[in-house]
């Protein structure tokens, strides 16, 4: 039964299901906020947003408020680029 508990659970009590599940959720809004900065010529909001970690909540402002995109415009911006629009 230890060996089971230890599985779900590390030494800080953390399930490796709940980090991977962040882990995910942080690369996602990272991404799409790096990307939209780069693609807006942000510079200063890509570094910002390169440096600082807020588990995807400053990426979640600027991609929503700073730079004023919806859902739909982020699905657009990964189905239609390619390399060589880069």
């Amino acid at each position: 039964m230890e060996q089971f508990n230890m599985f779900f659970t590390n030494s800080f009590g953390v399930s490796p299901l709940i980090v991977g599940v962040v882990a995910i959720w942080v690369l996602f809004w990272k991404g799409c906020a790096l990307w939209i900065a780069a693609k807006n010529n942000n510079k200063w909001w890509f570094l910002i947003l390169l440096i600082v970690n807020t588990i995807g909540i400053l990426e979640i402002i600027y991609i929503f408020f700073v730079a004023k995109k919806k859902g739909a415009d982020i699905k657009q911006i990964f189905s239609k680029s390619t390399p060589a629009q880069l």
